[in-house]
């Protein structure tokens, strides 16, 4: 007895730790859908737009003005002139260079209604920064959708010349956590301008879709609901802990914690992109290898043209889906919205797709040292082993050439490749950027200087603003109080 006691208090305590970690309670009687890579979640995505008969929600980081974008864009103008409510926010930053306001201007003129998430605001020199990074629709205020997936052809990939499509997950939703999802948007659409009207009367939410039970975690910036989650799954996880990653950047303290899980016996796993769709990240990434192969945390690279999921799933009991990348932006600046879910069976149907990534994926290991060893009269002076002579010329070059063709051929074979030198590379790229800096402004120093000049002009100019926004909203005050009347 009274070990049953005590396993339902750790339970307890476990689920008050998970609710306030994340800031979002666990909601029961959900049913939810494992949805992998783009086509999959187009194809559901337009189907239920285009069944949608109250109203449509639709917030995602990167809409474009392409052939998916305009099959997405006709199925909203088709939605507006039946009546439907639509709603739509975009990133503007995501969107620069992939759609344009006019886009927009067919569903606007059938009467939906859209808004850019975050332009450059006067007063707000740092306020780009913050993006929204979600990925999510509602329809009918009883079917949702999140995920990691933009709505972009590039998520298709390229067949004419054996571009594989990118690999991405997501969920569809059923039962309570929809009016989480419905919530979420109406705080994002609050945040650009007024909010959204009260939705008109209708049935409510089926409050048993299914079996499941999760927590919806709209990340908010500053809130840091997702990276205290994170925190504390490593720290809870007893035995698997395996993480898919897009664009990973670890943190110390978040770097600490996996790699204290590993030591302590969790199987802990990374599967992160072997080529990004933004190098500078990738290389990033690899620079911060080395302390989690040391941990034993096991680092494995996917082989395909893009790696752009954010899962993570431990012990088979808790899983989690989203748009929120394992790095500081998704942490902390940006709006985000992921699912936790707490199923054994949803569970393990992610670690077992997990295993089937694997499959497509090379793993990173760590080279063997080799060292001399040390013998009772060896003098103290000769304690450390003797640094090899650095080879130059063609031989070491030919060398070099023969340990990477090694490696790949080894690769290949088994699924595995010696961690290169990942230091060295960021290094060089960052001493010739200096350098090519540092020759501009002895040659030509306009050209640094006008830049600098701008940027300081902007500046200027947003913090006056913030200055007489700040001393007006005083006035009013002291105003206010001024004509209130004496007690």
């Amino acid at each position: 007895m009274n070990a049953k006691l005590a396993s339902a208090s750790a339970r307890l305590l476990a689920e008050q730790a998970l609710s306030r970690a994340a800031g979002a309670p666990l909601l029961g009687g959900n049913a939810v859908e494992l949805l992998i890579d783009a086509a999959a979640h187009y194809d559901a995505w337009l189907t239920a737009i285009r069944h949608a008969r109250h109203r449509v929600l639709l917030e995602n980081y990167i809409i474009r003005d392409d052939e998916v974008g305009r099959s997405f864009l006709d199925a909203l103008v088709e939605c507006a002139r039946r009546g439907v409510q639509v709603a739509v926010v975009y990133d503007w930053l995501g969107c620069k260079g992939q759609s344009r306001d006019r886009f927009w201007h067919r569903l606007r003129a059938a009467g939906g209604e859209v808004r850019a998430f975050n332009p450059p605001q006067l007063g707000q020199p740092f306020g780009w920064i913050s993006r929204d990074h979600r990925k999510l629709l509602v329809v009918d205020g009883v079917l949702g959708f999140l995920s990691g997936v933009c709505i972009s052809e590039k998520w298709l990939g390229d067949p004419r010349r054996d571009v594989e499509p990118w690999r991405d997950t997501g969920v569809s939703l059923r039962g309570p956590a929809v009016a989480e999802l419905e919530h979420a948007f109406a705080e994002s659409w609050a945040s650009i301008g007024s909010p959204l009207p009260p939705f008109p009367d209708m049935p409510a939410p089926e409050e048993q879709a299914g079996s499941v039970a999760l927590r919806v975690i709209a990340t908010q910036p500053s809130t840091a609901g997702m990276y205290r989650l994170d925190q504390l799954i490593a720290a809870m996880a007893r035995r698997t802990l395996w993480l898919t990653d897009a664009y990973f950047i670890g943190i110390a303290p978040y770097v600490q914690a996996l790699a204290s899980a590993a030591r302590d016996g969790v199987d802990v796993r990374l599967l992160v992109p072997g080529s990004s769709d933004i190098p500078m990240v990738a290389g990033m990434s690899r620079s911060g290898y080395r302390p989690l192969l040391k941990a034993g945390i096991r680092v494995f690279e996917w082989n395909g043209s893009m790696l752009h999921a954010k899962t993570a799933v431990a012990d088979n009991l808790w899983a989690r889906v989203g748009s929120s990348n394992l790095n500081i932006a998704s942490w902390l600046s940006n709006r985000e919205i992921d699912v936790a879910v707490e199923d054994t069976a949803f569970a393990q149907q992610l670690a077992e797709q997990y295993e089937r990534d694997l499959e497509h994926a090379t793993e990173i290991v760590l080279s063997p040292r080799r060292w001399r060893r040390r013998t009772d009269h060896v003098r103290s002076k000769d304690r450390h082993p003797p640094r090899l002579r650095h080879v130059g010329g063609s031989s070491g070059r030919a060398a070099a050439g023969a340990l990477r063709i090694a490696n790949t051929v080894g690769a290949a074979l088994t699924d595995r490749r010696v961690l290169g030198d990942t230091a060295t590379g960021p290094l060089m790229l960052g001493t010739l950027a200096l350098t090519l800096l540092a020759v501009v402004g002895f040659f030509w120093p306009a050209v640094i200087g006008w830049p600098l000049g701008l940027v300081a002009a902007w500046l200027a100019l947003n913090f006056g603003i913030r200055v007489w926004r700040l001393r007006r909203r005083l006035r009013e005050q002291a105003a206010e109080l001024d004509d209130s009347p004496a007690e």
